[in-house]
């Protein structure tokens, strides 16, 4: 049986038992023919002490009895009792009906006892679990006695128990001697092959089995148990908290972190010991507390910035400074803690405390506190027991700092998907914050908004020159070689089968034909692959079953059709490819080129890719939470974005001869030299300036592509060329300068273009700087 259930379908012990002394009093009658002298005459007294005590040769059923004879009672016990530790050891004896001890040491009594002698339930083990332990019990002697089969002890058998005096829990395990137990068959007893045998160990946790095989009716038990209690409460304790600690939420959980308090507590015997853990949180490198439906850190609950948090900080660094321990016997004496501190403490009513450094490995990840309200509690003693569960704290925070860092990725992959990683602390600040509040249960929570202000923008764009045209005259040729092919199939097939469908088809595909020579609409070429996928083709497999002499046209047709495609996709692929390329090389050059820019200064990048790339920056201070941000920064910036946009040029330029359908492309650069302010738009995934002011800049981003040079159909920009859009004139005099080095390098050839641009829809008195790449 595989269930961890201990099963037992009666209420009450079922074997017939009696309290009796038969057992013990054999033991001494057989210590008479020894050589001990002590042994010998306790023997003797008993012996003859028991002539005048016939009746404790028989079963016992009136305990007054017991009262009569304690004399030859205390002669009896010392055979379970040495005289040496009955005053330290907590021993007692019970009847086989396990309910009431009749004789015991003080120490057994105080633990376990009521006032009338009756055996308290532990606190752990309930009463049909304490009947089934007692009746497997019988069963294994049973076997070990009948049947020569040794039973291992599968557990070791462990009370709960409450100390008054503490006000805590104390833990014992339970050693059971029953050497002066005697179990007898009133009847024969069943046979038990090797299988009946092993089917009963297979099934120790269900004593149902047990008593069908060997039903109790057939024993009788006579004698008494002694029970032996050895205070394990540490070991337990331990080994609790390791449970406790390597499961998850356990320092997130308000309820659960209580349950380790007192633990604790009962760990160091100390009823009120408050237990407190702070973790070290790397990117904002302080401590922060574990959840706050509590503060699971006594000495982190001032507000930040007061004294007393300045001063808890301080303390802090030193312990990660030092690794070394804080143990302060007598708060209001000391001189190890600051003012503020000091007074907080007193003000919490803790007198004494010991604070030690977590590690995991060789980082540090946090605190954990101890604080006791009497003076002296805690001590350089109580530091070393605590380092038996240090590391195991050790692991609980570190395991939940990663449950919290999962929570806060969990909330940011919902809230703002992908996040570039300078701005990923922002995003972990909202999302603890989240947290936070529904952790305090304060109602509905919407996430903060997101929103970085005074941000330099920096646009750049390389487009493919006439790509739509390019797209469309390849799908329109595609088309009409398609159509051609379909129609020759059908005239061919009109000449051996005159079907009237045939010509209709026919005429179909012609129409189709000649409105392509009038231009590719949209909605045309979905028409056509809807027709010839539907009609057509279905007719092309009739006529491949029908007429043999067809199968050449047909074959020739659908091996000009792409494959995956299922249409014939060779201008169009082409075009692909070259854009394709074009893109890929651009992309994967401006992405390398900006992991070396954000060793310059952590900026906000993006990246598009449509028929060219196009990549924004946002460059400043709020979006930085450590560097300071210097204007210099962003006059480098710009001049790293012409150096990469120049490169942008020379390398498209490059692929000509590589390319299937020669596209060129064009080069652009916005400037904007006001800053605004970047909002997260959470509908939309994605950062958008924020401000109506600021929106003019996304306008010009959108529509400056298609720009006009003011008095002329000249398109701004062109091939082989950067052009850089600007509206002051301070900012065409910055870009004049690094024009004029570029030149020097090499990179650009001589002259500028200064260009006025037409005026675009909502945009006017924009300019232009226009210059050409080397190639």
């Amino acid at each position: 049986m595989h269930s961890q259930e201990h099963l037992i379908s009666v209420t009450s012990f079922p074997f017939k038992a009696h309290l009796s002394f038969a057992p013990i009093i054999r033991y001494w009658q057989q210590q008479q023919d020894g050589c001990r002298t002590s042994a010998l005459l306790c023997a003797k007294e008993i012996n003859k002490q028991l002539k005048q005590a016939p009746e404790l040769l028989e079963p016992i059923t009136d305990f007054s009895v017991l009262q009569q004879h304690e004399c030859i009672l205390d002669l009896l016990m010392t055979a379970v009792f040495p005289a040496a530790t009955r005053e330290v050891e907590a021993i007692g004896t019970v009847g086989p009906n396990y309910d009431v001890s009749f004789y015991h040491t003080d120490l057994f009594k105080q633990i376990i006892l009521n006032d009338h002698n009756h055996l308290k339930r532990p606190l752990n083990i309930d009463e049909q679990r304490m009947l089934f332990n007692r009746v497997r019990m019988v069963y294994f002697l049973i076997l070990e006695k009948f049947y020569g089969v040794q039973v291992p002890h599968e557990e070791f058998l462990i009370y709960t128990v409450p100390d008054y005096q503490l006000g805590l829990y104390r833990h014992y395990n339970v050693e059971i001697n029953t050497h002066f137990l005697e179990i007898t068959n009133t009847q024969p007893l069943p046979e038990l092959s090797e299988t009946d045998l092993q089917h009963l160990l297979d099934n120790i946790r269900n004593m149902d089995v047990w008593m069908e095989a060997l039903p109790p009716e057939l024993f009788e038990i006579n004698g008494f148990y002694t029970l032996h209690l050895v205070d394990v409460t540490v070991q337990e304790v331990l080994s609790s908290l390791k449970n406790d600690l390597l499961e998850r939420d356990v320092m997130l959980a308000p309820d659960r972190f209580e349950q380790l308090q007192e633990k604790v507590r009962i760990f160091f015997k100390r009823p009120h010991l408050q237990l407190g853990v702070a973790a070290f949180h790397k990117n904002r490198s302080t401590f922060v507390n574990f959840g706050n439906k509590i503060n699971h850190s006594f000495l982190l609950q001032s507000e930040p910035g007061s004294s007393s948090y300045v001063g808890f900080k301080s303390i802090y660094d030193t312990l990660v400074r030092d690794g070394q321990p804080l143990v302060v016997k007598d708060v209001a004496k000391t001189n190890q803690l600051p003012d503020g501190v000091r007074e907080e403490m007193l003000g919490m009513g803790i007198r004494n405390i010991i604070l030690a450094l977590l590690r995991y490995g060789d980082e540090p990840i946090g605190i954990l506190e101890l604080g006791s309200p009497n003076p002296g509690d805690l001590d350089n003693f109580s530091l070393a027991k605590m380092e038996q569960f240090l590391p195991l704290f050790s692991v609980a925070v570190n395991r939940n700092s990663e449950e919290i860092e999962a929570r806060v990725q969990a909330v940011i992959r919902e809230k703002f998907t992908a996040i570039h990683p300078v701005l990923e602390w922002r995003f972990r600040e909202a999302a603890l914050n989240m947290l936070d509040k529904i952790n305090n249960n304060s109602g509905p929570v919407e996430m903060e908004p997101i929103v970085f202000p005074d941000v330099y923008p920096l646009y750049a764009a390389a487009d493919v020159r006439g790509s739509s045209t390019e797209r469309n005259t390849a799908i329109l040729g595609d088309l009409v070689e398609h159509l051609h092919l379909a129609e020759r199939i059908l005239k061919k097939a009109i000449e051996v089968h005159s079907l009237p469908i045939l010509d209709e088809l026919r005429f179909s595909v012609s129409k189709h034909l000649r409105q392509l020579k009038k231009g590719l609409l949209s909605q045309d070429g979905i028409l056509i692959f809807e027709m010839l996928r539907t009609q057509v083709e279905p007719m092309f497999e009739f006529l491949e079953a029908t007429h043999p002499d067809l199968l050449p046209y047909i074959q020739n047709y659908r091996d000009a059709m792409d494959p995956e495609l299922g249409i014939l996709y060779k201008r169009r692929k082409a075009f692909e490819e070259s854009l394709t390329l074009i893109n890929e090389t651009i992309s994967e050059y401006i992405e390398q080129e900006e992991q070396n820019a954000q060793e310059m200064y952590p900026h906000y990048f993006e990246k598009f890719k449509t028929d060219g790339v196009e990549f924004n920056i946002y460059v400043g201070a709020s979006l930085e939470e450590r560097q300071p941000f210097d204007i210099m920064f962003l006059r480098n910036l710009r001049l790293w974005q012409l150096m990469v946009m120049c490169e942008v040029t020379r390398r498209a330029a490059a692929l000509k001869p590589q390319l299937k359908v020669p596209l060129e492309t064009t080069q652009l650069i916005l400037i904007h030299s006001q800053p605004l302010a970047i909002r997260f738009r959470q509908d939309e995934r994605k950062f958008d300036v924020d401000g109506a002011y600021n929106i003019r800049y996304e306008i010009v981003k959108k529509r400056v592509d298609k720009a006009l040079v003011r008095g002329t159909e000249e398109r701004l920009t062109q091939p082989g060329k950067i052009a850089i859009v600007y509206s002051q004139a301070r900012e065409a005099n910055e870009y004049l300068e690094y024009i004029e080095y570029l030149q020097n390098k090499n990179i650009l050839t001589d002259g500028v273009e200064q260009l006025e641009i037409e005026d675009l829809q909502g945009v006017s008195g924009l300019k232009a700087l226009r210059v050409k790449v080397k190639c």
